[in-house]
């Protein structure tokens, strides 16, 4: 009998679908002489900038670095699987710099907010990073423990990677879109490397999207709680 849950199935197909989508992407960069490792790096790199441009405010610049990270992120592991490259040195670079970007991109976050005086912000983005890093962190101790082997674990829970970095993407964006086009309606139009700035009737929607992201991280993490008690108990059993 299959460990997939039914309801994985969908999330599963979608992943393969998505991943033969970004082969033929990943055999391009690695004709250029690029290696898996090496856009691992480049990833890890994009999330450093993401988290300079959410520090300076820079919503919209740092919503779209987000969106073409979680994206870039795709290839280093079809590339690494088109040239049959795979490698356990390289699963750990993956695994150990797309949590570190994730994490960066957060202290990012976290600094904009506290730089615009707003605490409430900061206080739910240290939430959802830390829910965020016990979301990996559950998947990586079960897995290294024996519990859903493969990647069964990542179909588990309401908020995986990929949900987090749609969450965070539109959170960013949508801070842009909520206060920059409002500003741009209105008198007094405060603008910051060419970026239209008005956080100030933003602050709202993002503190809203970061609650959705922190609340449904946090369920993950439960989720993956017991579904590992659940295991161990079958296990027993």
């Amino acid at each position: 009998m299959s460990d997939v849950h039914p309801a994985a199935a969908a999330p599963q197909d979608l992943r393969a679908r998505v991943r033969a989508m970004a082969e033929p992407i990943a055999r391009g960069l690695g004709a250029l002489g690029l290696t898996p490792n090496h856009l691992t790096f480049i990833g890890f790199g994009i999330a450093v900038i993401a988290a300079i441009a959410a520090a300076t405010q820079a919503w919209l610049l740092a919503g779209l670095l987000v969106l073409f990270g979680g994206v870039f992120d795709l290839f280093d592991g079809a590339l690494a699987r088109a040239t049959d490259r795979v490698s356990p040195l390289g699963a750990f670079y993956d695994s150990v710099f797309d949590r570190a970007g994730e994490g960066v991109v957060y202290v990012g976050v976290i600094i904009g907010c506290l730089a615009a005086g707003f605490e409430l912000g900061a206080i739910l983005a240290v939430w959802a990073s830390v829910a965020a890093l016990l979301v990996s962190y559950t998947r990586a101790k079960s897995e290294g423990l024996g519990f859903t082997p493969g990647t069964g674990m990542a179909n588990v829970g309401l908020a995986p990677r990929e949900v987090r970095t749609m969450i965070l993407t539109v959170a960013l964006i949508g801070t842009w879109v909520g206060g920059g086009l409002v500003r741009l309606l209105m008198d007094g139009v405060e603008w910051r490397f060419g970026i239209i700035v008005a956080f100030d009737t933003a602050q709202p929607w993002l503190a809203d999207a970061l609650l959705v992201l922190a609340v449904l991280a946090t369920i993950t993490v439960v989720q993956r709680i017991l579904h590992v008690r659940r295991q161990a108990a079958e296990d027993r059993a």
